[in-house]
């Protein structure tokens, strides 16, 4: 039984709205980023291989600057870290953070200003506080009440932090419920409902040592509503006046998270940052007004919003074959380099480029290399019948939580990124190799 003959889609993988800007058809099937064909990258750099646009991140890091002139931007570097991202969100003007000591190691040695970064972490260790006091760090967000008087004493009694709490607001909002974190049911934060994030405040303002700039929030990931934040914008507001009646202080800063929904597939919705800001900063400014509050600055630290659009997976083809109904595309990538459909089910839009699209449209699955069943890096897509080893599949929307997050599952190596910028190309992070997972293994 062969799989089944898709009518041509009004919003397929040939629609390029979201790939980056840059992205451009060429003769004979093939496309280029940021001015540089992504076949000749491929063949240069090999696969599995991620590209990133530079032009694509810069932009978006100024949409959001232009979206909140008053506030400040904090890129979540979870999404994706290197040197070279360091240096283009610090030239755009946009803070960072981090959630471990690795993170905040390599954007020092990036030359990242330690000052603009913020540390979260649901259970910081020693290192990350001691480090993170060492080096300078803007704010350390309190994610639980013993880290309270461990900060406070690793800080000294000469010295002085400045320290945000993380509040649970009750708010369920995200794509999956694997990343839905503003709810009781999870590890992060203290929570409103039992008192514990009034407790915790309590505590930090009772510490000299410990200087209380605002609360903090974070409510899930790849949200594309406004409605939760809004929400979440009165229950912090509520927690402010509260605050205010019980130990009169005012917050000059409320940071509500990311999470910021971006659109991996053609006719999906994604966040305005532009409206976002609008709304929140209208929501805000009424909640405080009617407390009698001052109106505290915003930050807001997207980093998926910014990081995702801008990159492109690319893969080789290594076996089709169709099992009763359905056609499996193997690749020579797969959840090792991708873990985020295994985990939450994400969906993507690959496309074959390198050459023209001579077969008919079905419905394919791609899978990756592992032995793993749940190894599927995209469900039901249309892509040609006649898709053979050696074709190249490119994967939009592939910037964030991919290499981030990837491992060396079966041994297979880890693969390369590399930056496109205005018809150039450079490595970024080399290939992992071989022999570096020989290396690690020292027992023998």
């Amino acid at each position: 039984m062969t799989a089944p003959v898709l009518a041509a889609p009004t919003a397929g993988p040939d629609d390029l709205h979201v790939w980056p800007a840059s992205t451009a058809r060429l003769p004979h099937g093939h496309l280029s980023v940021g001015g540089v064909s992504l076949a000749e990258l491929a063949d240069r750099y090999g696969t599995p291989l991620y590209l990133l646009d530079e032009d694509e991140v810069r932009t978006r890091c100024r949409t959001y600057r232009a979206a909140f002139p008053e506030g400040e931007v904090v890129y979540a570097a979870k999404a994706f870290l290197s040197r070279a991202m360091a240096r283009w969100v610090e030239e755009e003007g946009l803070g960072l953070d981090v959630c471990s000591a690795g993170e905040l190691e390599l954007a020092h040695a990036a030359g990242f200003p330690p000052e603009r970064m913020v540390l979260h972490g649901n259970a910081k260790s020693p290192r990350d506080i001691e480090l993170a006091l060492r080096l300078g760090v803007g704010r350390i967000v309190v994610d639980s009440p013993s880290e309270i008087a461990r900060i406070a004493a690793l800080t000294g009694p000469a010295g002085r932090q400045k320290i945000m709490v993380r509040v649970v607001p009750g708010v369920a909002a995200g794509g999956h419920e694997k990343i839905r974190t503003g709810t009781e049911d999870q590890k992060f934060g203290l929570s409103l409902t039992d008192g514990s994030a009034q407790h915790a405040i309590a505590r930090v303002l009772g510490q000299p040592q410990l200087e209380m700039t605002g609360l903090h929030c974070h409510i899930g990931s790849q949200i594309t509503d406004i409605k939760p934040y809004l929400v979440a914008v009165r229950r912090m507001g509520g927690l402010m006046a509260r605050i205010k009646d019980s130990h009169g202080v005012t917050f000059a800063e409320l940071d509500l998270g990311g999470g910021h929904g971006v659109a991996y597939r053609p006719g999906e919705p994604a966040l305005d940052p532009t409206a976002l800001a609008r709304r929140l900063t209208a929501e805000l400014t009424a909640s405080c007004g009617a407390a009698g509050l001052p109106v505290p600055r915003l930050l807001i630290e997207p980093g998926r919003a910014i990081a995702a659009p801008a990159g492109v997976a690319l893969y080789r083809v290594l076996a089709a074959k169709r099992t009763g109904p359905k056609l499996f595309v193997a690749v020579d990538g797969g959840m090792s380099d991708n873990p985020r459909p295994a985990l939450y089910g994400a969906r993507y839009a690959p496309r074959l480029i390198g050459r023209p699209a001579t077969g008919v449209p079905v419905t394919a699955t791609v899978v990756g290399r592992h032995c793993e069943a749940g190894d599927v890096l995209a469900n039901d897509v249309p892509l040609p019948d006649d898709l053979r080893p050696g074709d190249l599949l490119a994967v939009p929307v592939a910037g964030a939580y991919q290499v981030s997050m990837a491992s060396a599952y079966n041994l297979v190596a880890r693969p390369p990124v590399v930056a496109v910028h205005r018809g150039t190309a450079r490595l970024l992070i080399r290939r992992e190799t071989q022999e570096d997972l020989r290396r690690r293994d020292v027992g023998a």
